[in-house]
C-alpha cells in the first residue's frame, strides 16, 4: 500500500476496529465503545488545525447534548508526529486541558486507523451506530467560522436521525478543514 493511500470506509460498511492509546493513559477499543453506547462519533482532529479550533466548542456541545442519550465522541489524532507540529502525547494533553475536552482524545501514531477510516482532513466526522456501521461521514456543519450562523448541522442532524430510527437524509458530505499530514 502506498503510504499516502487511504482506504475509503463507505457509508453502510463496518468501521475499522481500533485499539489506540488515549491521553488518559488508557487503551481505547472501538468495540468496547460500541458495546456501551448507542452511537459513537469519531472525529479526526489535531492540535494545530485552525478548523479544529473553530469547531472544538461545537464538538463539546454535541457531546454534552447527546451523551445522556447514549452517545460519545472520540477525538482521534492521526497527524504525523515527526512533523514540525509535533502532536505528542504531552501536546495533546495540553490541548485537551486548555479546551477542557469532555470526550476521549486518542493518538493514532502509526496513522493506520486514520487511513482505514479514510480521513483526509481535520476535523472530519464519522458517525458509527451500535452495530459498528458507518452511518455518516464528512464535515460537522457548513459554517466553520461562524458557530452562530443558521446553516446545516450535518453531524448533529445525523445523530438525531439515528436516535429517532430515521434515515439520515445527508449521509455524506465533503470534508472541509486542514489536510492531514501524512508520514513520508
Amino acid at each position: 500500500m502506498n503510504l499516502l493511500e487511504t482506504i475509503d470506509t463507505p457509508i453502510g460498511s463496518y468501521a475499522p476496529d481500533f485499539e489506540l492509546p488515549g491521553i488518559d493513559d488508557q487503551v481505547h477499543h472501538l468495540r468496547r465503545y460500541l458495546e456501551k453506547f448507542r452511537a459513537v462519533g469519531v472525529i479526526s482532529m489535531c492540535n494545530h488545525c485552525p478548523y479544529v479550533e473553530w469547531y472544538i466548542d461545537r464538538l463539546k456541545n454535541i457531546q454534552a447534548e447527546f451523551a445522556p442519550k447514549g452517545f460519545t465522541l472520540i477525538g482521534m489524532n492521526g497527524s504525523d508526529g515527526n512533523h514540525v507540529t509535533r502532536p505528542s502525547f504531552e501536546n495533546m494533553k495540553a490541548f485537551a486541558q486548555r479546551h477542557d475536552l469532555n470526550f476521549p482524545y486518542l493518538w493514532d501514531s502509526t496513522q493506520d486507523v486514520t487511513r482505514s477510516f479514510g480521513a483526509i482532513k481535520t476535523p472530519m466526522a464519522f458517525l458509527i451506530d451500535s452495530n459498528g456501521i458507518v452511518r455518516y461521514k464528512g464535515k460537522i456543519d457548513d459554517h466553520p467560522q461562524d458557530p452562530l450562523s443558521a446553516g446545516e448541522d450535518y453531524l448533529r442532524t445525523a445523530i438525531a436521525s439515528l436516535f429517532l430510527g430515521e434515515e439520515i437524509d445527508i449521509p455524506q458530505t465533503e470534508a472541509i478543514g486542514t489536510t492531514l499530514i501524512w508520514r513520508n
